[in-house]
């Protein structure tokens, strides 16, 4: 059975949370990338980011459905939600645009468990992750190369 480490890059490519936005972009565009890890100055993996992060800054913010109750208005939605929502679509730097605490696998992970998790979830990569440390990433472009590769 195949695992995470048989189909994941092994040659990481990691971004500092306070890398700016202009250049995280610049860099999945150059390299073709769907996502990167952010790591903090440890170097521990703190999020994602992904190029549906970048894109959604250029869309029109949804506000909450409110109703009307006196002279006030009481929103329906999460002002939470909101709020992350605002943070995201004005963010300068990579750990305000990034999706924080992203799904992660062990490089022992089968990959048909991996290639759920994305159809599934909707994810385009993930980081394996192996005792905090980050020793890979998968791409669905990993799961194809190595389907073709059968």
């Amino acid at each position: 059975m195949l695992t995470a480490k048989d189909v994941m890059t092994a040659d990481v490519v990691t971004i500092a949370e306070d890398t700016e936005i202009s250049a995280a972009a610049q860099l999945l565009f150059d390299k073709g990338y769907n996502g990167v890890p952010v790591v903090n100055a440890a170097g521990a993996i703190t999020g994602i980011l992904c190029q549906s992060d970048l894109v959604a800054q250029q869309k029109k913010l949804s506000l909450p459905s409110v109703f009307s109750l006196l002279d006030g208005f009481i929103p329906l939605g999460s002002m939470k939600d909101l709020d992350r929502e605002v943070e995201k679509m004005s963010a300068l730097t990579a750990f305000h645009a990034m999706t924080a605490s992203p799904v992660t696998v062990t490089s022992a992970t089968p990959i048909d468990e991996v290639a759920t998790l994305m159809t599934d979830k909707g994810y385009h990569t993930i980081p394996v992750v192996d005792g905090g440390v980050i020793v890979g990433v998968i791409g669905m472009r990993d799961i194809l190369g190595t389907l073709l590769k059968k």
